[in-house]
C-alpha cells in the first residue's frame, strides 16, 4: 500500500545539529505513522465486495460519520486532522528531551513537545504545562481512547506531571525524561499502567472549557484516599473527625456564644 503525506504537511527542515542517522530515523517514522493511522481505521479482514450485514447500523460501514474524530474540528478536511497530528509528532522521534525546551533544535520536554506538535500541525495553542493541558477538553475513559487524545501520568510524585499523545493500538508518543529522546511507548507496560492518570480529548469547542475530571483515575483515587482514614476510625468506634464545614460551624457557634456572654457582663457593670 502506498502512503502519501497529506496536503499541507511539510517535513521539518533539520538544523545543522541533526545528524544523517537522526534524519533517517525521522523519515522512517513518517512511514510508520502513516501505517498506524490507516491500520487503526482498517477492518481486520478486507471484504470489499461484501455488503453490510442485514440489521447492522449504517454507522458500522467504512463510510460512517467521522464526528467522533477527537480533533476533527481542528483542520480541513476532517479525515486528515489526526494524520497530520501524528505525522508531525512522529517526525520528532529521536529529538532529545530538555526540561523547559520549546523547539526541536534545543530539545523538548513532555508538554513542550505536545504544544509544539499542536501548534505546527493544527495551529492550536495549548497550555504550556501538562497540568494545564489536563484542564482543557473532555475526560476520556481508558477503553474509549482514540488517536490524538492526550494521555496523562504521575511520574514525578504528583498527578498530571507527564503527558503524551495516544496513537492507537495501545501506543503513545512522548518526551520521557532527561537523558532520553522522544519515543513511542506502550500503555500496557507496568510502569505506565501504574502511573496512568487519565486522558483528555481536545477540540475547538472544549479547548477553553474548565476540565471535567469526573472520569479521571486520579480524581477517584484521591477522593477515596481522603475519605478512607476517617472512615476507618469510625468503624473502629473511635471519635470521628468532623468535616471542615462542620468544624467551622462549631467554631462560629462558640465565638457567637462568647460574644453574647461578654455583652451581658458589660451590661451588668453599668
Amino acid at each position: 500500500m502506498l502512503f502519501a503525506v497529506p496536503l499541507g504537511f511539510t517535513l521539518p527542515v533539520p538544523s545543522d545539529r541533526v545528524r544523517p542517522m537522526k534524519l533517517q530515523l525521522r523519515l522512517s517514522a513518517l512511514a510508520l505513522a502513516g501505517f498506524m493511522v490507516f491500520a487503526q481505521a482498517a477492518p481486520d479482514k478486507a471484504t470489499p465486495d461484501k455488503a453490510p450485514t442485514e440489521g447492522k447500523a449504517a454507522a458500522d460501514s467504512p463510510a460512517a460519520d467521522k464526528s467522533d474524530d477527537p480533533i476533527s474540528k481542528y483542520a480541513a478536511p476532517q479525515e486528515d486532522a489526526v494524520g497530520d497530528l501524528l505525522l508531525q509528532a512522529m517526525s520528532l522521534l529521536g529529538v532529545a528531551y530538555r526540561f523547559g525546551g520549546n523547539s526541536p533544535d534545543d530539545g523538548l520536554d513532555c508538554s513542550g513537545f505536545i504544544r509544539y506538535v499542536f501548534q505546527k500541525s493544527l495551529r492550536v495553542n495549548l497550555p504550556r504545562t501538562a497540568a494545564g493541558m489536563a484542564k482543557v477538553g473532555k475526560s476520556v475513559g481508558r477503553g474509549e481512547l482514540m488517536p490524538g487524545d492526550l494521555v496523562f501520568f504521575n511520574t514525578r510524585g504528583f498527578n498530571y506531571s507527564h503527558v503524551g499523545i495516544y496513537m492507537g493500538n495501545n501506543k503513545f508518543i512522548h518526551a520521557p525524561r532527561t537523558g532520553k529522546n522522544i519515543e513511542v511507548s506502550n500503555l500496557s507496560q507496568s510502569y505506565w499502567t501504574a502511573r496512568y492518570n487519565g486522558a483528555r480529548r481536545v477540540n475547538r469547542s472544549t479547548a477553553g472549557q474548565a476540565a471535567d475530571t469526573s472520569d479521571d483515575v486520579s480524581v477517584k483515587s484521591a477522593a477515596k484516599s481522603s475519605a478512607a482514614p476517617e472512615a476507618a476510625k469510625c468503624r473502629k468506634g473511635k471519635k470521628c473527625k468532623p468535616a471542615p464545614s462542620a468544624a467551622k460551624g462549631k467554631k462560629g457557634a462558640k465565638a457567637e456564644k462568647a460574644a453574647k456572654s461578654a455583652g451581658k457582663k458589660k451590661k451588668g457593670r453599668h
